[in-house]
This record gives C-alpha cells, sequence and structure tokens, in this order.
C-alpha cells in the first residue's frame, strides 16, 4: 500500500503519468486511476481492498465441504486424491467443484500429504505408431485384497495406447500365467508384432545372472511365441519398461480401494471384476489414442491352446506308459498303432495343468492335472497344430 501512496504522490507531483505509475505498479492504467480517485477521496484508507475480512462469493457451501470430508473418511479413506475426485464425481452428477480445490481441502485438513516436488524432466521412449507392434508384460506382487495375502497381478499393456489387453490376479507369476496374458490378448485383439518383458527365468534362459540372455536356448514361453512368430524383446533396465512400471504404480493406489469398495475378497471375484468391469473402466481413463491410424495386429486362425502350453519330450515304457512328474499316463489302445514302447511322444501341459499326449501331430489322450485318464468315446485321430 506504501508504495501506491507513492506511487500516488508522484503522480500528483506531475513526475509520473497514469500510464507510467501504472507500470511502475504493475497494473493497468485504468486500475491505477481506480485507485487514485479512491484516494482522492477517502485517503489511505481508501486504498484497502474492500474484501479483506468478507467470505469469498465463490465459497463452497459449508454442508458441502461437510459431505466431502465425511465421504473420504468413510468410505474413500484409501484413495488419491485425483480418483477421490474422480469418484465424487460419478456418485454426484452435481458435484462440480474441481479437482484442484478438492485436493487442497484435503491437504489442509490433514487427510493426505503435500505430493514431493517433481524431479529433473527426462524424455520418454516414443510410442510405437500402431497398436499391436509391441506389447508389454510385467507382474507385480502386492497386497490387490486389502487385508489379505501378497498377490501377483499380471497385466498385458499395448506400448502404442497403453491399453491393458489382460489383467488378472495369480498366486505366483510364471509360465502358466504370461501364458493366460497371451491367449487372452490374441483372443482379444489378435497376434501383434513384438513382445518386451523382464528377464526372468519363465521368459528367458540367462547363463549367468547379470549377462545376456541367450536367446538360442528357449524356454516354455520363447518357444510359443516362435511358434507364433512373434518377437520376444528382452529389458535390460526398469526404465525400458517405463510404461508398465507407471501402470503399477497406478493400479496399486488405484486397484485395491475399489476391490475394497465393491466388497470383492476372493481371488476368483476380484479375476470376474477385472475382466468383466475393470479393464474397461480402466482403458477408457488412461489408454491414448495411436499416432497413426490402423492396427498390427492380425487374427490368429490356429489352435492357439496347443501352442500357448508347455512341451515336453519323453520315451514310453515297456508298460505303455508315459512317466511325467511323478505320474504314470497310460497310453489307451489306439487304432493306427498297437502300443507304444520304446516310441518318443510328447506331453502337453496347459496352463489349467491338464495333460495331453501325442504321437506327432495325433492327439493320443486327456488327463487331468492329476494323470487320471479322460474318457473318450473312441479313439479319433484329433492333431495339435
Amino acid at each position: 500500500m506504501a508504495r501506491i501512496g507513492e506511487a500516488i504522490g508522484r503522480y500528483n507531483g506531475g513526475a509520473l503519468s497514469c500510464v507510467e505509475a501504472g507500470e511502475l505498479l504493475g497494473m493497468s492504467e485504468r486500475h491505477f486511476r481506480r485507485l487514485r480517485d479512491r484516494h482522492e477521496a477517502d485517503g489511505a484508507e481508501g486504498l484497502i481492498d474492500r474484501r479483506r475480512g468478507k467470505a469469498s462469493g465463490r465459497r463452497a457451501p459449508v454442508d458441502t465441504i461437510e459431505w466431502v470430508l465425511e465421504q473420504f473418511r468413510t468410505r474413500y479413506f484409501d484413495f488419491t486424491a485425483k480418483h477421490f475426485h474422480e469418484a465424487l464425481q460419478a456418485e454426484k452428477p452435481g458435484f462440480t467443484l474441481s479437482y484442484t480445490w478438492t485436493k487442497s481441502l484435503l491437504q489442509q485438513r490433514g487427510l493426505i500429504g503435500i505430493a514431493r516436488g517433481r524431479s529433473a524432466h527426462r524424455k520418454k521412449r516414443v510410442r510405437k505408431p500402431l497398436p499391436g507392434m509391441m506389447l508389454f508384460q510385467d507382474g507385480s506382487t502386492h497386497e490387490w485384497l486389502v487385508g489379505q495375502p501378497d498377490l501377483d497381478l499380471i497385466g498385458t499393456l499395448d506400448d502404442a495406447t497403453s491399453e491393458i489387453t489382460s489383467l488378472f490376479l495369480v498366486a505366483q507369476e510364471g509360465t502358466a500365467s504370461t501364458f493366460r496374458g497371451l491367449a487372452e490378448t490374441i483372443a482379444r485383439k489378435g497376434l501383434f508384432c513384438s513382445f518386451y518383458t523382464d528377464r526372468g527365468s519363465h521368459y528367458f534362459w540367462t547363463p549367468k545372472a547379470g549377462e545376456e540372455v541367450d536367446k538360442a536356448r528357449l524356454t516354455q514361453v520363447g518357444r510359443a511365441l516362435a511358434e507364433l512368430s512373434i518377437t520376444h524383446i528382452p529389458s535390460y533396465t526398469p526404465e525400458g519398461r517405463g510404461r508398465m512400471e507407471r501402470l503399477w504404480g497406478t493400479l496399486q493406489l488405484r486397484l485395491p480401494p475399489v476391490l475394497r469398495l465393491k466388497g470383492v475378497t476372493t481371488l476368483e471375484a476380484a479375476n470376474r471384476f477385472l475382466a468383466e468391469i475393470y479393464i474397461a473402466q480402466h482403458n477408457a481413463r488412461f489408454a491414448v489414442t495411436a499416432t497413426e491410424e490402423g492396427s498390427a495386429f492380425v487374427p490368429f486362425v490356429g489352435d492357439i491352446t496347443n501352442i500357448l502350453c508347455a512341451k515336453h519330450e519323453r520315451v514310453v515304457s515297456k508298460d505303455n506308459c508315459v512317466r511325467f512328474e511323478g505320474l504314470s499316463l497310460q497310453i489307451p489302445a489306439q487304432r493306427h498303432r498297437t502300443h507304444f514302447v520304446k516310441a518318443n511322444v510328447r506331453v502337453h501341459q496347459y496352463p489349467g495343468g491338464e495333460l495331453a499326449l501325442f504321437d506327432g501331430p495325433r492327439r493320443l489322450a486327456d488327463y487331468t492335472a492329476d494323470g487320471v485318464l479322460i474318457a473318450r468315446e473312441a479313439p479319433t485321430n484329433r492333431s495339435a497344430a
């Protein structure tokens, strides 16, 4: 206020024009004239902001403030400020207060902390221009069901759009979960060009820890991807999987509170919710448009089940049985051959644990995960892709 009084005095003394006084004070000429006139009429008191001590006309009603605070304290206490604001908008269509207002209110009342400042800018890797050119897959171990033991969440993500193509919970990440993610993605979108993963032992064979993977010695996952003509790319730095890491950050903050709010308490119920509701909602909120029109996905025609499975070569014993992981798989009578003693056969182990025996392209028999023969009406010459 002293600076304004000084500028008005210099104006009255002829040292400054209205334009120059306004520039000196960082205001428009018009506003300076207003202050000059109020000073002439009321003296120094005329320069005091007349809004001081008065409540803003734009201030939210007290009952609205209390409703927002009650909602956070009782229902959404583990939501982020952004997620909480979205939930309020969905629950109460007439709620028009901004995200910034909501976050500031929660911070003022000590319900959430103030975020740390961002680190120095780092340029992200440019996305692939078309969906289906490259997909990520990874797993995140976390307390996804509040108050229960940690589970692994397996996610498959398109690099071009950040669209989730598969998302489910399992007790432990491994070959079976990888096959399930691939099967769901291919069923939903089709075949894609490349698959970017970490160097977990179910993805790659690494001769020595920390060194490059051996691309000539394939894991079951590597063999299946080769059969599908999908290029498998190993990641050597966490930064290379930055989009997946950011996805886990988002899901770890958002998904457990949502599952809690929906009353989901079992792995089976959680996976139904993810498949039927959450994936679509997440993609609608976070997926982006690819930089180019079109798609690199192509339809798959064939028997995907007998590609996305573990395959093991075995020699048939003299009792016409195959030994596999402590089980004895009896080969039933076949029309094309009387017995298979000393023959090389192939055991297919599916993600659910079920088994099947193949002689070349011929499917000889099916078994439960416990090795119990699944009876068929008659022997057939069913084949595998």
